[in-house]
This record gives C-alpha cells, structure tokens and sequence, in this order.
C-alpha cells in the first residue's frame, strides 16, 4: 500500500510533534530560516502568476509548490508546529512540556522572520534594480495587495481585527492538513498531491498566513507602501498568529488526534444489539 490509514498517519503526528519539541535551537531556526527563504519565493511566483495573468486562479495553482519543496526538504514552518508540537504534550510523551512547546513554536517562528526578512529585501532589490526605478507592475502588485490587507482592515476598526483573525483560522485549518498530507503517502507523488489541494485553497480564498504575512507586508513597506509596522502588527500579524494558532490546532490536530489516537470506546455487544433493532424498527412499523 502507498498510502496510510489515519490510525497510522496519526501516531506520525504525534512522533513528528514530539521530535520538533526536542529539537536543537539550532536546527529549529536554520529548519525555520530555510521554510521562510522558499515560501517567501513561492509568494513571488504566485503574485507574478497573478499579475501576468490577472488570475488569482493561476497563482494559487503555482504557489503550493513552495511549501511542497520546504516540506520535502524537512524544513519547518511556524504554523505546522501550532497544530503538531502540542500533540506530543496531549500523548504526555516523556520530557514534553508546555514549556518546550512554547519554545519550538518561538525558535520557529523566529527562523520564518528571519527568511521572510532575508528575501523580502533581496526581492524589493531585484524588482527596483536596487532601488534605483519605480516599482514595476509586480512590484505595484504588492505594494496594493499588502495595503489592502492592513490598512483595509484597520479602516473597519474591531470587524476587520475579526476578519483578518477568522481568515487566519481557516487558513491554517488548510495548511495543517497540506502539513499532515506530507504523512500519509509512503511515495513522492502522493505526497505532493496530498499537500498541493489544501494549500491551493488557502491561498485561492485569500485566507492570512503567519510567514506569508511575515514576508508580504515587510516588502510591501520596502516598496513604498503607505503603511507602518504597528498597523501591520495590530491589524494583520497579530490576529493572524492568533488564527493560525486556533484554526491549526483546535480545527484541524486535535479533531484527528481525538478520534484517531484517542477512540471512544467502542460499541458492547449488547449496545450493538440495540442499534442494530432500532435499524429494523422502521420496516416492523416502528419509529
């Protein structure tokens, strides 16, 4: 068989949560660094894609081969380890902590920043012919799109905070299961197509991602886009994060670990009785 039950892939989440907590601060931000450098490429390819075609579509359909790339290569994204570290605490794996599911999570997202930042200069520097033209049509791209996606939550107060944090939620419910498909293939081309699907629907809805934000809005600043870092933090980071947290997490780990790792009971033989008479009551005239 190429593929895995859930039973199966479920114990993977649970032994991948436990080995990211235990790893070494080291790895953790080089694994993170490296995450945020491809999926900050990825978003450049996709708004290319966009702005060539006029088809967001289009972009959504080439930029899940960035994360595809980074999680074939082991390297970690923040919002993956928001849904699997605190599986391995849950499983009360030994030497497991809160404490250390704080710290992987911190040590990764600090990796992200790190490549977000790296590349969202070096990118602002090719599409400027450092910073020596106007931004060009993909530069422009970014540049509206980072502003819609701040200032145009800031303008509607407390709703757009809302908005911008639910978007967050379903994001990584979606980034979570492109993570997890990565488990349930033992082949490559299983793989990627178990994490393409999911990442194409984030992306397409125009759902909030931790590193994608941590990338888009930094370049959209270096561009020339009318907005400062305490708007991008309060109106679009910040609940994003909270989102991510939230939709990977408690819509997406903990709903598999609970019925995977964690089954109820299963049915006596003398309630299996029972329900299988009230199957029948219906043709004996029951209700």
């Amino acid at each position: 068989m190429s593929d895995l039950k859930p039973a199966e892939f479920v114990q993977t989440m649970i032994d991948v949560g436990e080995a990211k907590v235990n790893t070494s601060t080291r790895d953790l931000i080089l694994r993170g660094t490296m995450a945020g450098v491809i999926l900050s490429l990825a978003v450049v390819v996709a708004i290319t894609t966009i702005t060539q075609t006029g088809s967001g579509v289009a972009g959504a359909l080439v930029f899940p081969v960035g994360f595809v790339i980074l999680s074939l290569m082991g390297y970690d994204l923040v919002t993956g380890v928001f849904g699997l570290a605190p599986l391995a605490k849950l499983e009360n794996r030994p030497g497991v902590s809160w404490k250390r599911v704080l710290r992987c999570w911190g040590l990764v997202g600090l990796g992200n920043l790190i490549g977000s930042l790296l590349v969202a200069y070096l990118v602002a520097v090719s599409l400027t012919m450092n910073f020596a033209i106007e931004p060009n049509a993909v530069a422009q791209k970014f540049i509206a799109v980072s502003t819609a996606r701040t200032v145009g939550f800031e303008n509607l107060g407390a709703n757009g905070w809302i908005t911008c944090f639910v978007r967050g939620i379903f994001c990584n419910l979606m980034v979570c299961l492109g993570v997890i498909g990565n488990m349930t293939a033992r082949r490559v081309t299983g793989k990627v197509l178990a994490m393409w699907f999911p990442i194409f629907i984030f992306f397409v809805l125009v759902f909030e991602h931790t590193v994608v934000n941590m990338f888009l809005f930094p370049l959209g600043m270096l561009l020339g886009a009318d907005f400062g870092i305490a708007t991008w933090l309060n109106f679009n980071l910040i609940p994003t994060i909270l989102g991510n947290i939230v939709g990977g997490l408690l819509f997406t780990c903990i709903p598999l670990y609970l019925t995977h790792a964690k089954t109820a009971p299963s049915l006596s033989a003398n309630e299996q009785g029972v329900e299988e008479q009230a199957d029948f009551s219906p043709a004996l005239g029951g209700k």
